[in-house]
């Protein structure tokens, strides 16, 4: 908040008393940089476009930021500040990375080489006659990889005011969520602040002198898109976003904690064939593998059963579909889960997505399923270049694909279950790098778009913690697959949502009652297979907080989180049920 007027008077007018009976010094500058050293835990009010704090290595403090020169981005970092007229400014950070350069727009840089620590770098400059505003920023260059600042400092008489506009507030959060409203919360902007500014699209605007608010008068089971910007006298901060769903959704009939399991019901491989029948009773969700196109680009999805020359013990039709509707009396759900490793899946035209809708609600049908699970994979998901807003998609193949899925979700009503099962590739490492902006792979971060347009209808995502490259999470570190840390860092990053790679965008985190995580179920099913005690020691971590092994929850705790998905029902029966009589208690035990 402003500090009182009366104080500052009273404080000034005893400085100046104490003055007459010093020896006089030199004036000391001030730091004018909100959050110099990073310590809120973000980046803000700094706009970066793509930057982690991270706790290690840092200068000084707890906290500096990791930034990136990537193939099409230098990882800047920028911050408008308050400035006098016709006066001078020292810029100064602690830098170490390869190639880092920091400056003021319209004004001089400097730059240094690959420091493998820490090095102050330092520029100045001095404001025009009428200039009342500065940006400044850091940055590395194209294809320099990693870059770390920390401490920045300049140094000159404050603009007007004190001290300018606020930072963004912080971290913006949903706290509760009610049929018929939301309580948000966010992390204090840095600076003076006067109060907060709630937003949202064709409603009065909320102004509260708290760091939280309750919205009421919403509509049940629905999105809205909130955000919060800092204010005072001097103007407002950049806004901070979220978004938030009302309860009161129809419940879909999921248990509350799923094992979610892959059955290969159209072919065979190593592992054996297994009868609908035969599927032990402690799976919850049967995933038939696979429905898949005459084509890539037809949108014509089949699915039969395995011949019996690959599955001599295959069941006739009219057996699998009896025992799917015994499953279905048990409480059961049986999904077609379409695409997988070979079934590309290209809506490249919109009678290639009439033909997808056609074609699936016929297999539905046909077998009475509950659902359907999107399991695309390869080059199924991409961007055209400049596709850069995953709200408001423009590639046709991800375009015909929501259009699809939403239509085959009205069709079949409130029942019908929507799985997704997307590798990290296609969602978390969108983080780092984004298809659409150009530079490296035009499928990085492509299921962000389908995950957001379809979230109030999405029942449950289970993203594939296997066959993954290192990620970086949302502690600015790198993870590595077949641990717990894996698990915990991508379904954090899943909860609490992530800043979009360098688009400026913020994709909104999932419910937790939306969110599980796949993994193989033994280690000849893919790679990343983790020992059961991992898996649970990620569990723990994820709905209650304990046993994260040093990693902070930037999501919060998921006691309602789903379940575990595996790769694949198959697979586990080969390896003696490890998977299903390891984890299907310990869920029943959360």
């Amino acid at each position: 908040m402003r500090r009182p007027r009366l104080i500052i008077a009273l404080v000034a007018a005893a400085t100046a008393v104490l003055a007459g009976l010093l020896v006089a010094a030199p004036a000391q500058a001030a730091n004018v940089l909100a959050n110099p050293g990073f310590e809120s835990g973000t980046a803000a009010p700094w706009t970066c476009e793509s930057a982690q704090v991270v706790a290690s290595p840092v200068h000084s403090g707890s906290s500096a930021i990791r930034s990136t020169g990537g193939a099409s981005t230098t990882g800047r970092c920028a911050l408008t500040v308050s400035v006098q007229p016709s006066s001078t400014y020292t810029l100064s950070a602690w830098v170490r990375g390869s190639h880092v350069y920091i400056g003021a727009t319209g004004h001089g840089q400097t730059w240094t080489g690959s420091p493998g620590a820490y090095t102050r770098l330092t520029t100045s400059f001095t404001t025009g006659a009428n200039q009342t505003t500065a940006e400044v920023y850091f940055h590395s260059w194209y294809g320099q990889g990693d870059y770390w600042v920390d401490d920045l400092e300049l140094d000159g008489p404050p603009g007007g005011g004190e001290g300018g506009v606020p930072g963004a507030p912080g971290s913006p959060r949903v706290d509760q969520a009610t049929d018929g409203g939301v309580t948000l919360s966010w992390n204090a902007a840095s600076g003076d602040v006067d109060g907060y500014t709630v937003r949202r699209p064709g409603a009065a605007d909320v102004e509260t002198t708290a760091t939280s608010v309750t919205v009421g008068g919403l509509a049940a089971c629905t999105t809205y898109a909130f955000t919060v910007a800092a204010f005072n006298g001097e103007g407002e901060s950049p806004a901070s976003a979220v978004s938030a769903r009302t309860s009161g959704c129809p419940e879909s009939g999921l248990a509350d904690r799923a094992l979610i399991g892959y059955l290969h019901s159209s072919f065979a491989n190593g592992s054996g064939y297994i009868r609908m029948a035969d599927v032990p009773s402690e799976w919850d969700v049967v995933n038939l593998a696979f429905g898949e196109p005459t084509s890539p680009t037809s949108g014509d999805i089949r699915f039969s059963l395995c011949p019996a020359a690959e599955c001599p013990n295959v069941e006739t039709k009219a057996e699998f579909i009896a025992a799917i509707d015994r499953k279905q009396a048990e409480g059961k759900k049986v999904l077609l889960s379409i695409g997988g490793q070979n079934g590309q899946v290209q809506l490249t035209t919109t009678a290639a997505r009439d033909a997808f809708v056609s074609s699936v609600g016929a297999i539905i049908d046909e077998y009475g399923l509950d659902g359907l699970d999107v399991d695309l994979e390869g080059h199924s998901l991409y961007f055209n270049a400049g596709d850069t807003n995953f709200r408001n998609p423009t590639t046709p193949v991800i375009v015909n694909l929501i259009a699809a899925l939403r239509s085959l979700t009205a069709e079949y009503g409130d029942d019908f279950v929507l799985s997704m099962a997307p590798e990290t590739f296609f969602v978390q490492v969108g983080h780092q790098f984004y298809g659409g902006a150009g530079g490296g792979d035009n499928r990085t971060g492509s299921y962000l778009p389908v995950i957001h347009a379809l979230r109030d209808q999405l029942d449950v995502l289970h993203v594939q913690d296997y066959n993954s490259g290192p990620v970086m999470g949302l502690d600015g570190q790198y993870h590595n697959m077949g641990g717990a840390d894996f698990h915990i860092a991508m379904t954090d990053m899943i909860k609490a949502g992530f800043q979009v790679a360098n688009t400026g965008q913020f994709f909104p985190g999932l419910r937790e009652d939306q969110i599980a995580f796949g993994l193989p179920a033994a280690v000849s099913a893919g790679n990343g297979h983790t020992a059961p005690a991992q898996v649970h020691q990620a569990l723990d971590c994820l709905t209650s907080g304990a046993n994260c092994g040093g990693y902070t929850l930037r999501g919060g705790v998921s006691p309602d989180l789903r379940g575990l998905m595996t790769w694949s029902i198959n697979w586990d029966r080969y390896y003696g049920w490890e998977f299903m009589n390891s984890h299907r208690p310990y869920l029943d035990g959360l």
